[in-house]
């Protein structure tokens, strides 16, 4: 195995059980996270904590950041006390964030200036993707950054595709996103169609679900509707921030998308009536209070 010392920023839903797989696979990990006590099962395992991302990057060969919001990745990357401060040359930088393409190709350039290598890697498969190692991971950056990191990426999940130079991971990531929210209309729209037809959801969903009409997010997340269970896999906050970076890109080309833009507003309606830190599946919710009536969980 490579015996890259490993940087690791962001222990939240996914950041946790993606370190914790690596720490399994015998790479040694240095931690920081804005809250310790989120580390604490990590370091417990023989994770070593650092109290800034530069002194994690002090520590490594390659340093991965998965947070919230493209500022807080130009901030432990780029920042006085970030990531590439710390780096030294010959060093890597693995975002695996769902960020800002343009702030992908940004950090990419500057890490070049300093002789490291930056990949943009975001991964979709959601909370139980990051646990069952099984993500899709999409990769931004030069292919020999990509060979040099596949052997700890293959930790985390076992597709890997290489999308281009730096920025087309994230472009990846974002078209994925706008599937996904046609998806999450499908199966939220569905299941309250359902329920307000008078049939029995649960069996019809049983029914539906292995045919044309299923998919990975209804025999999931439409489950978890069921019960009642909105919970966040993947929180309505970070959905709005991913297709407000959609909309952003759709600008940039003089894209229309008035589903990815329809999927936008009711998220963002959510988010503002206090929803901010429910999973995505509450849309359920709240395609029932717009119409008036009330979700009944089996």
């Amino acid at each position: 195995m490579d015996t890259l010392r490993i940087g690791w920023i962001g222990t939240g839903v996914m950041g946790k059980s993606m370190a914790s797989h690596l720490l399994r696979a015998g790479y040694p990990m240095t931690i920081y996270t804005r809250t310790k006590s989120k580390a604490q099962e990590l370091l417990e395992n023989g994770a070593q904590w650092a109290e800034t991302p530069k002194a994690v990057a002090e520590k490594s060969d390659v340093v991965f950041s998965i947070v919230g919001y493209p500022q807080d990745v130009e901030m432990v990357l780029l920042g006085d006390n970030g990531a590439l401060q710390g780096l030294a040359q010959g060093g890597m930088l693995c975002d695996m964030t769902t960020s800002s393409p343009a702030l992908a190709e940004r950090i990419a350039q500057i890490a070049e200036a300093k002789g490291c290598m930056a990949l943009d890697c975001p991964v979709t498969g959601g909370d139980i993707g990051a646990r069952e190692a099984r993500l899709t991971i999409f990769v931004g950056g030069p292919e020999q950054g990509l060979a040099r990191l596949r052997p700890a990426l293959e930790c985390l999940g076992k597709t890997i595709m290489h999308c281009g130079g730096p920025g087309m991971g994230q472009k990846a990531k974002l078209a994925n996103q706008i599937a996904i929210a046609g998806v999450m209309f499908s199966t939220c729209e569905s299941l309250l169609f359902a329920q307000q037809a008078g049939l029995n959801v649960s069996e019809w969903l049983e029914g539906v679900a292995k045919g044309a009409a299923g998919s990975v997010a209804m025999n999931t997340l439409g489950r978890r509707v069921l019960a009642g269970d909105f919970a966040p896999g993947f929180f309505i906050k970070h959905f709005v921030k991913d297709l407000g970076l959609c909309l952003e890109e759709c600008r940039r080309m003089g894209l229309v998308l008035p589903g990815t833009a329809a999927a936008d507003q009711l998220y963002r309606m959510l988010m503002a009536q206090g929803y901010a830190d429910k999973g995505t599946q509450f849309l359920t919710e709240g395609l029932a209070r717009l119409n008036g009536v009330s979700w009944k969980s089996v």
